[in-house]
């Protein structure tokens, strides 16, 4: 592993949430911000993203990251995918598509939501995808820029947003999981030996769809990786300086 960004921690409507005024979202403290949950990933010569939501541009331009090589999308919600129309500025930067690689699903819902992307004829100003279907098998990210090409496995790890299939994806010895609120233990096999391991949290008790904070600990206790951090937080949790 080379280098991981969180490059946001919270739920689907971030934190602080518009219009409320609890003690998180009222809280001073700048690790009580957070933007959509997405991760970057310099792995193996590859520039990787996980999700691109709709702070994709903040993201990108507070962390000044100028190319991906490509975007892992673990579902077809919004707030992972509601930003991809700004990946245009990476195709001007690096004159080419940008490579996506997602479930078949999860196209089926992006050539509903942008359509314009998928036009037989490309019109100037739209953005540039190159899609890939994954599923629950190993697969190959590739280096465009600059030479020399790289590759980089990526090991996807099947889990449900109550009944919808999401993925997960291991990096070497890194692991990423959000939006899940059960892992099926057949791929607990591929979260063994792991230096860190991210899992998502949205809140303490019970939640259709997410882990809570209790069922995220025990499923950190469960891989025991060295480290785990927690991720897609809402403001239901305490205080980043409370939250134990």
């Amino acid at each position: 592993m080379n280098r991981a960004v969180f490059l946001g921690t919270g739920t689907s409507q971030g934190v602080p949430m518009i219009g409320c005024r609890c003690e998180v979202c009222s809280s001073d403290d700048p690790r009580d911000k957070r933007l959509r949950s997405s991760l970057y990933v310099e792995y193996e010569g590859c520039r990787i993203l996980v999700d691109a939501g709709p702070d994709f541009r903040q993201q990108m331009l507070r962390e000044d990251i100028l190319h991906l090589d490509a975007i892992l999308l673990t579902h077809n919600h919004k707030d992972h995918t509601g930003g991809l129309d700004d990946v245009r500025a990476i195709n001007y930067l690096e004159d080419r598509a940008v490579d996506i690689y997602c479930e078949k699903y999860v196209e089926e819902s992006l050539r509903g939501e942008y359509s314009y992307a998928f036009a037989p004829e490309h019109y100037p100003g739209i953005p540039l995808w190159r899609i890939h279907h994954i599923g629950e098998a190993p697969f190959t990210v590739f280096s465009r820029k600059p030479a020399p090409e790289c590759s980089a496995e990526v090991i996807p790890i099947r889990g449900f947003h109550f009944r919808l299939p999401v993925l997960g994806f291991r990096f070497g010895t890194l692991a990423y999981i959000t939006d899940m609120n059960n892992i099926p233990d057949s791929q607990f096999d591929k979260l063994r030996n792991l230096d860190v391991m991210t899992v998502n949290c949205v809140k303490h008790g019970s939640h259709l769809s997410h882990f809570s904070f209790e069922q995220a600990v025990a499923v950190a206790l469960k891989v025991g990786a060295k480290k785990t951090y927690l991720t897609h937080l809402s403001h239901q949790l305490e205080k980043y300086a409370d939250l134990k």
